[in-house]
């Protein structure tokens, strides 16, 4: 009797607690975050639904966060007992999200402040991330809310800063039997778009699929926040979750996109098209690590590999762990036609049209660990088999074994062309170029020229370490060839796309033999740019000592291979006066040191070699004197 009382007194009283326990949560959550929570009513349905209407959120001196008019909630009571959040059923209406942002205010503001005070205080709790318990933890909460059944309608989610601003109105969202589907309004600022989304999931074996269509559907706030744009047709995403020995969590699913247009300048100047793309993951999480498994199968086109990433914290202390990351390629023997008939249009200009046959091969590791940047591996190494290439398509790569006209340019814009070859008055052949010059301009760029394919890993990992120490671009690690294929086949805007087009370009000139290396040697010295406007080593040697090229002492030959990687500013390395900076003289010896050893000077000749013999003549003397120049 008595245990029948105090049920129905708990029956009875049963809002009354949920106004109580709710009361005393919202307080909390106003006086910690300056927040004004109000709503018109807050009750109990039965045993088991909550139904509250008129809520409000609103920061302190802020705009409305958050308006809603009604929410009915069915939950799982018996599962709630146990600490497990499981929605069964939602009904909602006018629900208004508005994140507003003006100047530095934005009232959206306390969601990143620190839970407590010790939070405050803890520097290391970035560093002891439980990388397990957070992805458990998101997915506790996705599963345990999303209902299995529910319909809410007239939902609008808007972000404004200042006068720009992104809005999604979904009039009526549907959920049937862990089935849903509904379309969405999109408009950012003057842009309109009608996007349709549906899927299923199943909460009991942690499965949710996904999929976003419309024709031609642009991703807002991209191209505001980074100056991108990004389209596409479809974007589908299906994952499952699995608990692995120890404490692990391993997400198995799939992800693709298809018409895929991607435009951002620092990636190529013109718009990237991929048709479809398509990821198969594995990904392990593990309290300090997340991984890419191996196992994972990323598509686009018709080519196909298997990728691998790692990313950990790792260290010594519990106060500082520094990142590690790992990645790794291998693609074993494959028909040549899957890379390039699959390189998506718009990222490869040159190499549009291009038909190969015979077979590839690849392998790619790079493995940084931060707080051992001397210990960075980089492995990058494609190799042939029966390789041709049977048609050049766009661009005839083997152009520089003949005559060809070049364009030199000036910040992206074209400001001299001139033909490579005899019919130039100022083009010089290699055998009517100094030797000094022609090994000096080697031992300071690339001394294994005539030995290598056009790379050279270990410079290039050099320059890579060097680069993440003083976290910028500073080295490119660049071979001749490189810099002979970026500068005759490529545009000189800087981009990721270029890089990528300029290493594809320079194996397959090395690997088919498609101009012989002396041939290359000699464009290069030139159109090489030796100063402002000038070009080509008959103009350099004119210009700074009114010489031919086949007349250059060994002081003059040192001095213009010192000055090829900036050559604008060749008159940093002089004095006032125009007598060269005593700084210069350390690389002079250098070079000096490394031309005996090739022989094309004696010890003796080294040994005399003077920056004082350095005399400027022509309009490059005159340039110290002239305000004209």
């Amino acid at each position: 009797m008595l245990l029948f009382l105090l049920l129905a007194t708990a029956f009875i009283s049963r809002g009354s607690l949920l106004r109580h326990v709710a009361d005393k949560r919202i307080a909390r959550l106003e006086q910690r975050y300056g927040l004004d929570i109000s709503y018109n009513q807050l009750r109990m349905k039965g045993l088991n639904t909550i139904s509250v209407s008129g809520l409000n959120v609103v920061p302190e001196e802020r705009d409305t966060l958050l308006a809603l008019q009604s929410l009915n909630v069915r939950i799982n009571l018996w599962k709630l007992l146990w600490g497990d959040i499981n929605i069964k059923d939602v009904r909602m209406d006018g629900l208004s999200l508005n994140f507003i942002k003006q100047g530095p205010v934005a009232n959206y503001d306390f969601l990143f402040l620190p839970h407590s005070e010790s939070e405050k205080s803890t520097p290391t709790s970035k560093s002891n991330a439980d990388y397990t318990r957070r992805i458990n933890t998101t997915l506790n909460l996705l599963f345990g809310l999303l209902p299995g059944n529910g319909e809410l309608t007239h939902l609008t989610i808007t972000e404004r800063k200042d006068s720009n601003f992104v809005s999604f109105r979904i009039p009526r969202f549907l959920i049937d039997h862990y089935c849903f589907h509904s379309q969405i309004a999109v408009q950012e600022d003057s842009l309109n778009q009608n996007w349709n989304t549906e899927g299923e999931f199943n909460p009991s074996e942690r499965h949710l699929r996904a999929i976003l269509y419309a024709p031609q559907l642009t991703v807002p706030y991209i191209n505001r926040r980074f100056g991108a744009e990004v389209q596409f047709d479809s974007l589908t995403c299906s994952f499952s979750q699995k608990k692995l020995e120890g404490r692990v969590t391993c997400l198995v699913g799939q992800s693709e996109v298809r018409g895929l247009n991607i435009y951002h300048k620092r990636l190529s100047p013109e718009i990237i098209n991929l048709d479809q793309g398509q990821l198969d993951f594995h990904i392990n999480v593990s309290p300090q690590a997340v991984e890419l498994d191996s196992a994972s199968l990323v598509r686009f086109n018709a080519l196909t590999f298997h990728p691998y990433l790692k990313a950990e914290r790792a260290g010594n202390t519990a106060s500082r762990k520094e990142w590690h990351f790992t990645a790794s390629v291998r693609k074993p023997w494959f028909p040549s036609e899957e890379l390039f008939g699959s390189l998506p249009k718009g990222l490869f200009e040159n190499l549009e049209g291009l038909s190969t046959t015979g077979q590839l091969a690849y392998h790619f590791l790079l493995d940084v660990d931060f707080s051992r940047l001397d210990s960075l591996k980089f492995e990058s190494e494609l190799k042939e088999k029966d390789f041709r290439i049977l048609h050049y398509g766009k661009t005839d790569l083997s152009k520089m074994s003949g005559e060809f006209t070049y364009t030199a340019y000036e910040n992206g814009q074209p400001v001299y062309t001139f033909p490579v070859g005899s019919s130039w008055e100022y083009f010089t052949p290699l055998d009517s170029i100094s030797p000094l010059l022609q090994m000096s301009v080697m031992q300071s760029e690339d001394g294994a020229f005539f030995y290598h394919q056009g790379f050279l890993p270990d410079a290039m990992r050099e320059a890579l370490i060097h680069d993440l120490e003083v976290r910028k671009f500073a080295r490119g690690g660049s071979t001749i060839s490189m810099q002979l294929v970026k500068n005759v086949f490529l545009n000189r805007s800087k981009n990721i796309a270029r890089k990528l087009e300029e290493a594809l370009i320079v194996w397959l000139i090395e690997t088919e033999h498609l101009t012989p290396k002396a041939r290359m040697y000699e464009v290069y010295l030139n159109i090489a740019e030796w100063g402002p406007m000038v070009y080509g080593i008959r103009e350099a040697a004119d210009f700074y000592f009114k010489k031919r090229p086949s007349q250059l002492s060994i002081e003059e030959s040192i001095f213009l291979a010192s000055i090829v990687p900036k050559p604008k500013h060749f008159k940093n390395s002089f004095t006032a006066d125009g007598r060269l900076q005593e700084s210069q003289e350390g690389y002079f010896r250098l070079i000096a040191e490394r031309l005996v050893k090739k022989g094309v000077i004696t010890e003796e000749q080294a040994a005399q070699v003077n920056i004082n013999n350095l005399v400027l003549k022509g309009v490059a003397k005159a340039s110290f004197v002239s305000e004209d120049f």
